[in-house]
């Protein structure tokens, strides 16, 4: 067993057609090629470029280019979701799914040990068909937000009542949804796909797949990964959180950090892919406004405009002047959050941003959710782990500048209860979050779970 343990895994990466997807599944074949495993990794040729500066381990980590086929009413060339507007999506995952033909002939030549995949439903299917390979869904979502349904034939929630009333067994009061947050749940029952729900396209992969992991560690979310497992009567097992080691060369934003007081500076920063009703950005920037704060605002031009600027509130930007920036590009977030001026970060709460504050910087931590997976997330973050305040919202999902400016206020002042209580839970799960050996024990022993499946297999 032990010489067994020491041999080599031939793994496929296959994830969605989205970055946000594309760099979680980098980061964890690097830190399985920094051990020497084999990993060929399926890609949009045009995402190549990006990915290529992330490889660590050019030698064992093989790029393989797919030609996303072209599907009707899809701009010529698009091969992400960064290539097309939101109600696209659905007919990306229709190109997505017709690379059926090429996967089947890729795993066919390869024949790996593993595939990991996430919204390519059909890949326990197919592995089944070829035969001698485990499939693993990996979950770049908080396991929270998919403990809803009490029934494994439909894995997901099925009405929009049993997320704000959790169903019997399920392992937590405080991450669950409100009843006009759950009525922005009806995404998941439309086509995302030819013939396939978004639903469907989860609770396919979750109950044929062989093995779940999940991007997060036991000390925070066990008692989910627990529930899931107990459910779908299958393992799931840990990653944790994998994070690459933040770089150490100054980026241009520091000049501009550098004229502020150390933690004064408010951060927010919105994803490459959320964009934001005119209206909520403009309540968004004058409750910065109010908080009489320096900030560094990165966001998309809000619907229905060309840009940032032409979206800011009338005379906005001559009341700010040098006090706020405001961005519609990528920034090194990491880089970023870890700066001395920076002391608060506004988070959209996605699942990477979620680890990135946890595990790398010391900011105060306001939640301010958008889609229906990072609402689960908020709740984890600010009632079940304490860490941080949520942004109070209306019976319609929308937040006003007076209620950011509060959440703001109340983890900045420094004599706020609230604030108080929630910088120190956040202080100690960065303590054992980032403790020597704790990342990479978790790779470890999700390496050793694997070896153990293939041994199951043979």
């Amino acid at each position: 067993m032990a010489e067994f343990i020491e041999s080599k895994l031939e793994i496929v990466m296959f994830p969605w057609l989205a970055f946000g997807h594309l760099i979680p599944f980098m980061n964890l074949s690097n830190e399985l090629a920094k051990r020497g495993h084999n990993i060929t990794f399926l890609l949009p040729k045009n995402a190549e470029t990006r990915l290529q500066k992330l490889n660590l381990y050019p030698n064992l980590i093989k790029f393989h280019k797919l030609i996303i086929p072209h599907v009707d009413g899809l701009p010529y060339g698009a091969e992400t979701t960064a290539d097309v507007p939101g109600p696209l999506e659905s007919l990306l995952a229709t190109a997505f799914d017709e690379l059926y033909d090429e996967i089947k002939s890729i795993l066919q030549n390869l024949k790996p040990h593993f595939v990991f995949f996430d919204f390519a439903y059909w890949i326990p299917d197919l592995a089944k068909e070829i035969g001698g390979i485990k499939t693993l869904i990996y979950l770049l979502i908080s396991p929270a937000a998919l403990c809803k349904s009490t029934d494994k034939a439909t894995f997901m929630t099925s009405t929009a009542a049993e997320l704000v009333k959790p169903p019997p067994g399920y392992p937590s009061t405080t991450v669950v949804l409100h009843e006009s947050e759950a009525k922005l749940l009806s995404f998941v029952y439309q086509e995302y796909g030819k013939g396939v729900t978004f639903q469907e396209r989860l609770d396919k992969a979750l109950t044929r797949c062989d093995v779940i992991a999940a991007k997060t560690c036991r000390e925070i979310e066990g008692i989910f990964c627990e529930y899931i497992a107990n459910l779908l009567e299958k393992p799931v097992i840990y990653t944790g959180p994998v994070i690459p080691e933040p770089k150490k060369e100054q980026h241009e934003l520091s000049n501009w950090l550098e004229k502020f007081e150390p933690g004064s500076v408010v951060f927010c920063a919105f994803g490459s892919q959320l964009i934001l009703e005119k209206e909520q950005f403009q309540q968004l920037v004058l409750g910065f406004e109010l908080t009489e704060l320096p900030f560094l605002l990165v966001v998309k031009p809000p619907q229905g405009t060309n840009s940032v600027e032409e979206a800011l509130p009338e005379g906005f930007k001559q009341r700010i002047q040098e006090k706020g920036l405001i961005l519609d590009c990528w920034v090194p977030q990491l880089e970023v959050l870890r700066h001395k001026s920076v002391g608060c970060f506004v988070t959209h709460c996605g699942y990477g941003s979620m680890w990135e504050s946890l595990v790398l910087c010391d900011c105060q931590l306001v939640l301010l959710p958008r889609p229906i997976d990072h609402i689960f997330t908020a709740r984890l973050m600010g009632q079940h782990l304490k860490v941080g305040v949520e942004v109070e919202k209306d019976e319609n999902d929308m937040f006003t500048k007076e209620n950011l400016c509060k959440a703001v206020k109340c983890v900045m002042d420094k004599d706020n209860q609230i604030g108080c209580l929630v910088k120190e839970n956040h202080r100690k799960w960065k303590e054992l979050l980032s403790s020597p050996g704790f990342m990479s024990n978790y790779i470890d022993n999700f390496i050793q779970d694997l070896h153990g499946l293939v041994v199951e297999n043979s």
